[in-house]
């Protein structure tokens, strides 16, 4: 996703669903924190179509999306609480967000579920890797 190839020469900025699309990954996670990254486009014959489909297409075996537009801040706090309980904690993916959930509902200023209920884990996902 780098606005740089292999060789270290520019290409587009822009990426489009088709290019995500054509991605070949192998990625346990992919993280779309910004705006309504979990809505899509309903296509006739094709069900909804946007980014969470495009990702899991390509090879992601998680997404976390966001279902409307959100404030930076309390998204990059949302995120901070997130990334501790998914890296330092160990938990997985849909476990840390529901802490990051709780965390956000601890705090009088995010208290309100505006700022943190957009999130959602999309994906593999069990009861039993989860607290």
């Amino acid at each position: 996703m780098s606005r740089f190839d292999a060789t270290g020469q520019p290409r587009e900025g822009i990426v489009g669903l088709p290019d995500i699309f054509n991605l070949q990954l192998s990625a346990e996670l992919v993280v779309l924190s910004a705006c309504k990254t979990g809505l899509g486009t309903f296509v006739r014959g094709e069900g909804l179509v946007g980014l969470t489909r495009g990702f899991m297409y390509a090879g992601a075996s998680q997404i976390v999306v966001s279902l409307w537009s959100i404030s930076d801040q309390s998204t990059a706090r949302l995120m901070t609480h997130f990334y501790r309980a998914l890296l330092r904690d160990k938990r997985p993916p849909a476990a840390a967000l529901r802490q990051a959930q709780l965390d956000m509902r601890r705090e009088s200023r995010y208290r309100h579920p505006f700022f943190w209920a957009p999130f959602q884990v999309h994906g593999q996902w069990s009861p039993a890797n989860s607290d």
